[in-house]
């Protein structure tokens, strides 16, 4: 995926690139907004730190909206030719008995599954698609390390890659899509806003499990916790294991072999592949359970979309979808900023008043499905629980819970009618001195 890429020659002088906008971090919102604005004829410039776009670990777990978003893209039935695993929705287990069974079949086709697609091949179909407009630079293997001031505006970025290579962006608006530990909103000096909102911290991890594919995303709990299991490409299942927030030290400390006996003891059925494929602690990743809420997600010439606005635990499956959803709401804000030659806070302020409060509304949702569904308790609490789940199964409000966690509550579309061939800005390919 390297050989196209265009670079800020390595001379040992500051190169500098000239864009209409610059992107921040080469995820699924970086690059869905980055195709979008390329689309509509916006000059980008796009900054990733790692080089191939390698991801050792991200959520893979597509909800029905963003599907849509990527459909409107025309990368995802190329993205899934790569490998995926279509799910037929969420279920909750409890004692391996089911008590909760959301289908997503009951929506309207063509978006009435969930998808399990690696974000490489995600990744891929929408770096391809960014290469072949006009208009595109990608720097690669740079990371941020700076951000251009003219007064309290933003006018750009700066950024170094080894071997003492540095670019300086230019640009009209930068807009940070580098995730939960956002580079970009640290230094525009914006709080992340965290908070220790859920009580559990998961450890992830994949098992080759050729013949064991359960087409839905499953939790089953059990007295000793709570395990998420979803099939994943090729052939495998990915696992997290819920543990109390910020105990993972202690239960490392307990070695490999307590660990397989204590997964095997949890969910009997996968006792073989615990015993079989995880041989060390490295075999396992931790993701630190949190939410983040920034306290602004604009300021004049700076936009923070995705993880780098707002932080969500993995109940749900919520993260790419957000951020996705982030990248087609901000899309026409950004156009019309650059179209205007004005990318002040309030010219990209209706794009924070219209996803901020979606952002809430999902952590307040979010805070109650892991409290019911991964929360520890006694035998009363498991009964109430799975009276609960059944009416949730049995009635319409399941239907109507399903909507809404599978297009949220600001579905939003891509702007298609946007797109065109006419340079909205300055429309270069990257100027270099």
């Amino acid at each position: 995926m390297t050989d196209q890429t265009e670079t800020v020659p390595g001379t040992g002088r500051a190169g500098e690139v000239h864009a209409d906008v610059c992107v921040v971090g080469a995820g699924p919102a970086g690059l869905a907004l980055s195709l979008m604005l390329l689309r509509s004829g916006v000059g980008v410039t796009l900054l990733e730190r790692s080089t191939g776009l390698r991801r050792d670990f991200h959520g893979e777990i597509l909800q029905p909206g963003g599907q849509r978003i990527l459909d409107d893209l025309g990368v995802l039935e190329a993205a899934r030719e790569h490998g995926a695993c279509a799910l037929d929705g969420f279920q909750v287990l409890q004692d391996e008995r089911l008590v909760l069974d959301i289908d997503y079949r009951r929506l309207p086709a063509p978006y009435d599954c969930l998808l399990a697609l690696p974000q490489r091949h995600l990744l891929h179909e929408l770096l391809a698609a960014c290469r072949a407009q006009p208009g595109f630079t990608l720097l690669e293997g740079y990371r941020l390390s700076g951000l251009l001031r003219d007064g309290g505006r933003c006018t750009g970025a700066v950024a170094q890659r080894g071997g003492g290579r540095t670019a300086t962006v230019r640009a009209r608006v930068v807009v940070g899509a580098d995730g939960r530990y956002s580079r970009t909103r640290m230094l525009a000096g914006i709080d992340a806003g965290r908070t220790e909102a859920f009580d559990q911290d998961v450890v992830w991890f994949a098992l080759p499990a050729p013949g064991r594919a359960t087409g839905h995303v499953r939790v089953h709990r059990t007295a000793r916790g709570a395990l998420l299991v979803h099939d994943t490409h090729p052939g495998r299942l990915r696992v997290g294991w819920t543990l109390p927030h910020r105990s993972w030290n202690r239960v490392a400390a307990l070695g490999i072999d307590v660990i397989r006996a204590e997964l095997a003891a949890a969910l009997p059925g996968c006792a073989d592949l615990f015993h079989d494929h995880l041989r060390s602690l490295t075999d396992l990743t931790l993701l630190d359970v949190f939410a983040t809420q920034a306290d602004r997600w604009v300021d004049d010439g700076l936009m923070l979309v995705g993880d780098s606005a707002h932080t969500h635990g993995p109940i749900g499956a919520q993260g790419i979808n957000l951020a996705l959803q982030d990248a087609a709401a901000a899309h026409p804000v950004l156009l019309d900023a650059v179209r205007a030659g004005d990318a002040s806070r309030d010219r990209l302020l209706p794009y924070e008043q219209r996803r901020k409060p979606v952002a809430a509304s999902v952590h307040r949702m979010q805070r109650v499905q892991a409290k019911a569904l991964l929360g520890r308790g006694g035998p009363v609490t498991t009964r109430l629980r799975s009276h609960a789940a059944a009416l949730v199964t049995r009635s319409r409000l399941g239907e109507r819970i399903t909507r809404k966690v599978a297009h949220g509550t600001d579905p939003v579309a891509v702007r298609t009618d946007l797109f065109d061939a006419t340079p909205a800005g300055l429309r270069t390919t990257g100027d270099r001195v």
